[in-house]
């Protein structure tokens, strides 16, 4: 097993969890006990996060039960009763080749010697008796090292799970976040000190954490110096005595970067926590849930080593015995909140399983294990318990809820069969197939979800599958790399149940694709909508598509450890666009160009000039020849007064248009001498040190920083690296080839030790300050006469010497991160550090360079997986049609870690007048025929709702505004004739106003839908 890092797979999930918790889990062996659905689901976790090894452990064979919850156990896996634990070795192994999969068979009793668990550094056990439980939790806190305990069970509509990492465990990042940085505009000498931030910016900071002080001016003893501080306010904290002699009057300037302290925990064994359990609140509405599930359980485990089983289902006499042993738990505890209602369920449920559980408790309990080997995030202190009660219902009859021995049994102990049904018969659309999109299928599959010939799941992604994309999409493999995602996916989801229907598209979703594909028509097909979209504006359009279709949607999302699930029912909740996340802070243009004062700058700067150079110059120059054709073409257009876009930039790079290798490099070394050398010599000479702004204060401090001229050095590496890619770039681009010995450094210093090297002339012309001035546009046809003339000579000078067609054509680059080959990101990294340098800012590595500049989501699987199984819980409740407080949105963060679930918003409701409301969910329909009338359509609205039209719009089309000439005269004429829709079309959104009697102007009111017949 190798310990090095393939960035290929690993690249989302390295952004989350670093180098350093990388290198840890490919040394670590993990055992798993259990292969039902929680323990595959750990272990395929666990797996593609990248560990050295994971052993499988059952003793138990594979059963048609668990076909309905573990996703990779197959008929033939039953019908020759093979090991669980051997049957989906092969299939965990395929997910991740660095990992070693192993299996173990052996009795795992009370008589057993555990001494083989030694050789891991974690156990996860699944589903298991308590005895066991406590046993193997002893063993592991007997060793030295102590070996990390994870304990998880799912209980029909319930589910748990419990960490103890030892006595001493060292948390290295509590919270996986970027360290934050902000500048400061003062420091008081007082006791204790007071730090403001500059302009008043949020810090961000909370109590206890640790700052690192730079570039602090007066007060320098503070510089290089870490302080724990208080929060005083969002726009300043205190830190240590500043009134002593060896702290100086504070200047200006200076710099406060958090820094990550690692922190102690300190956990109980399991036999201590069963007594005085630490519990986690997942939701706020019920704080006594969590101690009436641990006495609840403690009950269960009694109830199953006494009778030798779990209580039969809708068994009232074993609800009632096991309502009596929780009772006597309850008290205990001291438990005065004893739901008898919460213990009957978990008694009728016990046998079964909700797989989603499976899926949410594999994801928490897969990065938990990922935390007792790395030290990364914050543990679970101690216990965690879930429970689906919003599902259980005791009315119903209990002959729904008997097992018929099938693959769903597990599931309709639970929920019962006619809501199995209902699943089977769902007509259901997911947008995009990644890694939610997997996940999900997943989770439609052990539903059962669209098995009948009624149902059918409609999937459609564009996109094709990568390398990257299998740290995280685990229904795809390496065979699968650049086959579509949507295809492949269906055909994986087939494997796992393979009476699913699926029709799986490759289309986008979008207005392009609105009135050919995915038609009102189309949606209102569907029961069920679900986003599996990693962008916002396409979560904005499927929902607001959803909104004029009155269709459901489940919306989900993750970025690293953290994760959101929201539900949109019609009619009920407000939608995903009823709330706007504030918008992201664009960076000034003065920033960027002249100006950077974070890496962050630096690094859009050298993007913006990989995209300039590369990109958009090639294009435009291709663009202009094949309008033009030559030079000497365009030569008498020029002449004839014509506007030629682009020709200033054009006709530049034809006559600077490299024709060898050698040329390639020569360019990039004018290149340094301009972007780093010639930028700061100019800037410095508009704006000397010394110079001063309005009111006496200098120009450059905080956040400016003044520019250091780079003298470009050949032994350099960062140098050379520069040189290196910006020539091949150019070489890519204009179609010149070049050997390995060209790249060598011998190769390229023979070159530049004769390359010309252009003098520093300043410019003339105006620098931005203004941070409020926005970019200007690319190149008009303003350009000035003495340009045109230029054009023109050049143009002449390029028609004389006669330049072949093939210079007429050059090869634009598409910026591609993930390509390492391409050399893209080599160079936005060189570029982007030699600036840092320029202006002593701290550089990035190329890992957090191609994060920033490629605009990568970090992913891991562990939070899609929950997420995905949050999701399919809140379809199950949709299909069942719940009531609004049933309903649960959810924000997670499992590196904390933090679950909290809320309520969903019900939809806001805007009054038009007294006795006359709406919510977004509603429309107002009016039906017309062939000679229904403008006139008509206004007495429709003054019949039904006493109001009047004061405006009516078809799109951009005015179809009545009294004010405007003749539209009065409309009034007789057929809508039909108004509007002219397009062949076929049977109906139009209108947007209509009304003059509100005693409002001042008009009011909004629903949209309105016209039916021409």
């Amino acid at each position: 097993m190798t310990t090095e890092i393939d960035d290929s797979l690993y690249s989302r999930q390295r952004y989350v969890l670093g180098d350093h918790a990388m290198h840890r889990m490919a040394r670590s062996n993990v055992f798993v006990s259990g292969m039902s659905g929680l323990g595959v689901e750990i272990a395929k976790n666990v797996i593609l996060a990248g560990v050295k090894s994971v052993t499988l452990h059952d003793v138990k064979s594979v059963s048609t039960w668990d076909l309905g919850t573990q996703f990779f156990a197959r008929d033939d896996d039953v019908k020759n009763q093979r090991n669980r634990a051997e049957a989906c070795c092969h299939h965990l192994a395929e997910l991740n080749p660095y990992v070693t999969v192993n299996v173990s068979t052996r009795e795992f009793g009370q008589s057993s010697d555990l001494e083989f668990l030694n050789e891991y550094q974690c156990v996860v056990l699944t589903d298991t008796s308590l005895d066991v439980q406590l046993k193997v939790n002893a063993h592991c806190r007997a060793q030295d090292p102590q070996i990390k305990f994870v304990n998880a069970g799912v209980r029909g509509l319930f589910c748990y799970a419990f960490c103890d990492f030892g006595d001493d465990f060292e948390v290295v990042d509590q919270d996986g976040e970027e360290p934050r940085e902000v500048f400061i505009s003062n420091i008081t000498k007082a006791s204790p000190g007071i730090v403001t931030t500059l302009e008043n910016k949020m810090h961000g900071f909370q109590n206890e954490d640790h700052v690192k002080f730079r570039e602090v001016k007066g007060m320098e003893c503070l510089n290089e110096k870490i302080y724990k501080i208080k929060v005083v306010s969002p726009h300043s904290f205190s830190i240590c005595d500043t009134t002593g002699e060896d702290f100086g009057a504070y200047n200006a300037g200076g710099i406060a970067i958090q820094v990550k302290v690692s922190q102690r925990r300190q956990f109980e064994s399991l036999e201590k926590q069963i007594g005085n359990p630490s519990l986690m609140t997942v939701d706020f509405g019920k704080l006594e849930r969590p101690l009436q599930c641990h006495v609840s359980f403690l009950a269960l485990h009694q109830f199953e080593q006494a009778s030798g089983h779990l209580p039969e289902v809708r068994s009232h006499a074993d609800a009632k015995e096991l309502v009596r042993i929780a009772k006597e738990i309850s008290q205990k505890y001291g438990d005065e909140s004893f739901d008898e209602g919460l213990v009957e369920a978990l008694a009728y449920t016990a046998r079964g399983c909700l797989p989603p559980f499976a899926a949410t408790l594999g994801g928490f309990v897969g990065q938990e294990v990922l935390k007792a080997l790395t030290g990364k995030f914050t543990p679970l202190n101690q216990w965690i318990y879930f429970d689906a009660l919003e599902l259980f219902d005791e009315k119903i009859n209990s002959e729904q809820f008997y097992p018929k021995n099938d693959r769903y049994d597990a599931l309709r102990i639970c929920i019962g069969d006619d809501l199995v049904q209902q699943l089977a018969n769902l007509k259901l659309f997911m947008i995009g197939c990644g890694a939610i999109g997997c996940e999900m299928l997943k989770n439609y599959a052990l539903l059962g979800v669209a098995t009948s010939a009624e149902g059918l799941i409609t999937i459609t992604d564009n996109d094709l599958i990568e390398k990257s994309n299998l740290n995280r999409q685990f229904l795809f493999r390496p065979r699968h790399i650049q086959q579509p995602k949507s295809t492949t996916a269906a055909a994986s989801t087939l494997e796992i149940n393979p009476a699913i229907h699926i029709d799986a598209q490759q289309h986008k979703v979008c207005p392009q694709t609105e009135s050919g594909i995915y038609t009102d028509a189309f949606f209102t097909r569907q029961d069920l909508v679900v986003n599996a979209l990693d962008n916002i504006e396409a979560r904005r359009y499927v929902d607001s598509r959803c909104v004029t279709n009155q269709r459901a949607l489940l919306e989900s999302g993750t970025m690293g450890a953290k994760g959101h699930v929201q539900v949109v029912v019609p009619h009920m909740t407000e939608s995903y666009s009823s709330q706007q996340d504030p918008p992201d802070e664009d960076v000034p243009y003065c920033t960027l160009k002249s100006f950077p004062a974070v890496i962050e700058h630096t690094i859009q700067w050298a993007r913006d000039k990989f995209e300039s150079a590369f990109t958009q110059k090639p294009q435009l120059y291709n663009k202009f020849w094949a309008t033009h054709k030559s030079p000497a073409a365009a030569l008498e257009k020029l002449k004839a007064s014509a506007n030629l876009e682009g020709v200033v930039q054009v006709s530049k790079m034809l006559l600077a248009f490299p024709l060898d290798w050698r040329r390639c490099v020569v360019v990039a070394r004018a290149k340094f001498e301009k972007f780093f050398n010639h930028k700061a010599q100019n800037l410095l000479h508009k704006f000397p040190l010394t110079t001063k702004l309005k009111n006496g204060s200098l120009f450059w401090q905080s956040p400016k920083r003044p520019p250091r001229p780079l003298i470009f050095d050949s032994s350099n590496k960062a140098h050379l690296d520069f040189i290196t890619s910006c020539a091949r770039l150019y070489a890519n681009v204009f179609g010149i080839s070049y050997t390995e010995n060209d790249l060598s450094v011998d190769a390229l210093v023979r070159v530049l030790s004769s390359a010309p090297v252009p003098q520093f002339v300043p410019s003339g012309k105006h620098i931005e300050t203004d941070e409020s001035v926005r970019k200007p546009g690319s190149e008009t046809s303003s350009a000035s006469s003495d340009a045109i003339e230029a054009c023109q000579f050049k143009l002449k000078k390029a028609a004389e010497q006669g330049v072949p067609p093939a210079r007429l054509k050059v090869f634009p680059a598409t910026f591609e991160k993930d390509d390492d080959a391409n050399g893209h990101i080599d160079f936005i990294t060189a570029a982007s550090n030699l600036r840092a340098e320029m202006y002593s800012i701290e550089s990035a590595d190329r890992y957090k360079t191609k994060r920033i500049a490629g605009r990568i989501v970090p992913a891991i699987a562990t939070t899609t997986a929950a997420v995905a199984g949050l999701v399919s819980l809140e379809l199950i409740k949709v299909v069942k049609t719940a009531a609004l407080e049933h309903y649960k949105n959810v924000f997670l963060s499992l590196a904390l870690p933090v679950i909290v679930f809320s309520e969903p918003a019900a939809a806001p409701r805007t009054v038009i007048m007294e006795g006359l409301s709406y919510t977004l969910w509603d429309k107002w329909e009016v039906r017309g025929h062939a000679e229904f009338t403008l006139q008509d359509f206004m007495n429709h609205f003054k019949g039904r709702h006493g109001l009047e039209p004061s405006m009516v719009v078809f799109g951009v089309k005015m179809i009545y505004v009294p004010v405007m000439p003749g539209h009065k005269k409309r009034l007789p004429q057929p809508l039909l004739k108004l509007i002219k829709p397009a062949p076929g079309v049977e109906y139009v959104d209108l947007t209509v106003s009304f003059g509100i009697p005693g409002a001042e102007e008009d009011k909004p009111i629903p949209p309105v839908r016209y039916y021409f017949q």
